[in-house]
């Protein structure tokens, strides 16, 4: 079983800390999703008989497709990819689009789950970020896409934003938590060089809070989170115990996914693809019929690192047997010995099955996973 993930490079505005591709001039949108459409079509030999499982139209903003740039990407999929059991089909969606037409249009389609990026409820926040939405969108969308029969709703949160206190933070997640939904993903407000946010920081017009005040939020996230019965399943990602996130879940777990659109990522067992990330090329190529793409073949020593990476990030850890069948006993005996001091320490628990961290580990992730990175 596969994934398809589509990517839609365009948002009414930036906001000031996202590093995604994307573009504001929404002139070409149509011209665009006929090409991702072509893709589509050029790409299908890729998963040639192999049932698709999830599909995901992520971006930038998906949710600004209209009636006939949607259908155009849905025809394209069921004509060439085998969508009969498809478990999840996942759109992401701004609070300020999700209006009752939207919603209508959404209805006549085999799209059951939303994932909103609220980011906060809190309308400074939202000015700071220069997010489109306001508060009051961000608390209304979910009821109405609940009244309009989307089965699954997921939010995303930010923490870490500069001035947010314990207070705002906790209201914060109050509010996530008393609406109807099933999945929770949220993200330390990190900065990088080429956002707003990064030239506001160079300037010293961006104060971030203290690694001990992202470290509480954090934590507040993971006990809040699951007294309302979520599962902390993930580094980022809380559901409940039946609506984790599966498209997210096949990534971690190694799975093949091909990605359509400006650059949008593929992956199967040993090889990654990537598109070009800029529209106008990636138009011109697919007007001439050629594929934007690069590949790299990964190496043993890649395969493992990334094995490594994304299953200590999840809650199902590290599985002992997988290393030792995919990679061989030598690694797996180098592994415990590189785990051995976060294994008396606490921060990494090993289970007959598993490595796994724990709920003090999560805290150190990057660190722990990267101190059992191979280097040859």
């Amino acid at each position: 079983m596969a994934g398809i993930y589509i990517h839609i490079p365009f948002c009414k505005q930036a906001c000031y800390y996202c590093n995604f591709h994307f573009s504001t001039v929404l002139s070409y949108k149509e011209k665009l999703v006929s090409a991702i459409a072509k893709e589509l079509f050029l790409r299908k030999e890729e998963l040639a008989g192999e049932k698709i499982e999830t599909v995901y139209f992520g971006g930038g903003t998906p949710s600004l497709l209209n009636e006939k740039e949607l259908n155009l990407l849905l025809e394209a999929l069921y004509a060439h990819y085998d969508l009969s059991e498809v478990k999840e089909f996942t759109l992401e969606a701004n609070p300020d689009d999700v209006k009752n037409a939207f919603l209508k249009m959404l209805s006549t389609t085999p799209i059951n789950r939303l994932s909103m990026g609220i980011q906060s409820f809190e309308e400074d926040h939202l000015k700071l970020m220069n997010r489109a939405h306001s508060a009051n969108e961000a608390i209304y969308c979910v009821d109405r896409a609940k009244q309009f029969g989307i089965e699954k709703i997921s939010i995303d949160l930010i923490y870490g934003i500069p001035g947010m206190s314990m207070a705002t933070w906790q209201n914060n997640l109050q509010k996530a938590l008393n609406l109807p939904i099933d999945h929770i993903s949220s993200y330390c407000l990190t900065v990088e060089s080429q956002t707003v946010f990064g030239k506001y920081k160079e300037r010293n017009k961006l104060i971030l809070p203290e690694d001990e005040e992202t470290s509480n939020q954090f934590l507040e996230l993971i006990n809040q989170t699951q007294k309302f019965g979520f599962d902390h399943y993930e580094i980022s990602n809380f559901g409940k115990p039946d609506s984790y996130a599966l498209h997210n879940t096949n990534y971690w777990k190694g799975k093949s996914y091909l990605g359509a659109g400006p650059g949008a990522h593929s992956y199967y067992p040993g090889t990654r693809m990537w598109n070009v990330s800029n529209n106008q090329s990636y138009m011109k190529a697919l007007d001439a019929g050629i594929l934007p793409l690069e590949k790299e073949i990964l190496s043993k020593k890649d395969m493992f690192n990334e094995t490594i990476m994304t299953g200590l990030r999840t809650m199902w850890g590290v599985n002992l047997l997988e290393i030792e069948e995919k990679f061989g006993l030598e690694y797996l005996i180098t592994l415990r010995q590189d785990l051995a001091e976060y294994i008396l320490s606490g921060y990494v628990v090993e289970t007959k099955e598993a490595f796994i961290l724990s709920k003090e580990g999560r805290f150190l992730a990057d660190g722990i996973a990267s101190s059992a990175f191979r280097t040859n």
